[in-house]
């Protein structure tokens, strides 16, 4: 059955997260204004830019969004130098909780991974998805501010580990043979944390042997929101997933926030020190 398009209010609280860079500023959906340009920001990006698919209730709105979107909270980018308008939000994330994973019967990621072990982890976990920033807006200010945007909201809820499926373009496993096995020989996660694409889904990604790789160019070719997430120390599930619906070859990365957290401690301790000397 097809998915209902419905107004969405914010799941969570909407003060966690407020980072300013210039005109450039990082918060959380306060709106369902906020969310339904969060919605359309994504369907430009994924469906009119990358060549994934709608349905046809996604069409008729130009809007991407599922069942999840109530229940998770949405990181934006909002440039106000566009105004205050849907056009001004041009960077997301989707965050969802266990707490509200909970609540919905699951996150999104075990519809391509045995997660159990991900989800045995103890203390607060927290899925990421859906990112995505408007091809006008792609530099690295846009994407600092993202990140440091995400770094808050791992401080603020003591989250432990950080998890989502990640995307290379296109569907033809043979096509991305070396990033594939890159990532599993050089950043496979520990047997302990090591979610495993399900059965009916699995695409092997020892695609080629590690000793012919060049690991330094194969990681120079890897999407950016995958290399950021390996200069965290994030690790790879076993196995790939065609996703056909967007287009794309998931991987499911995990990541340990402690270098996430050590960074943003690290942060708070220089405001200190210069509101010190400046005293």
């Amino acid at each position: 059955m097809e998915a209902q398009r419905q107004v969405i209010a914010p799941a969570g609280p909407v003060s966690v997260v407020d980072v300013r860079a210039g005109a450039l500023q990082v918060r959380l959906a306060e709106t369902a204004g906020d969310i339904d340009a969060v919605q359309a920001l994504r369907y430009r990006v994924f469906y009119e830019e990358m060549g994934a698919i709608p349905s046809p209730e996604m069409a008729r709105h130009r809007r991407d969004f599922d069942g999840f979107d109530g229940i998770c909270d949405h990181l934006l980018v909002v440039d106000h130098a566009r105004g205050g308008g849907p056009q001004s939000v041009v960077g997301t994330y989707r965050l969802i909780r266990r707490p509200a994973a909970e609540r919905h019967g699951g996150f999104y990621s075990a519809a391509e991974y045995d997660i159990a072990k991900v989800t045995a982890y103890p203390g607060e976990i927290l899925e990421l998805g859906r990112s995505c920033v408007d091809a006008s807006a792609r530099s690295r200010p846009t994407m600092q501010l993202l990140w440091r945007g995400l770094a808050a909201y791992v401080f603020h809820y003591d989250i432990a580990l950080m998890f989502g499926c990640a995307s290379l373009p296109g569907t033809d496993p043979d096509a991305l043979a070396v990033p594939l096995a890159y990532l599993y020989h050089h950043h496979l996660a520990p047997v302990a944390l090591r979610p495993r694409a399900l059965a009916q889904r699995y695409v092997d990604m020892r695609r080629r042997g590690a000793v012919s790789l060049d690991p330094t160019r194969a990681l120079a070719d890897l999407p950016p929101l995958i290399k950021g997430y390996l200069r965290l120390g994030g690790f790879v599930g076993d196995g790939a997933v065609i996703d056909h619906q967007f287009n794309t070859t998931d991987v499911c990365v995990v990541v340990k926030t402690d270098l996430v957290t050590d960074k943003y401690y690290r942060h708070y301790e220089r405001q200190a020190r210069d509101i010190g000397a400046s005293a």
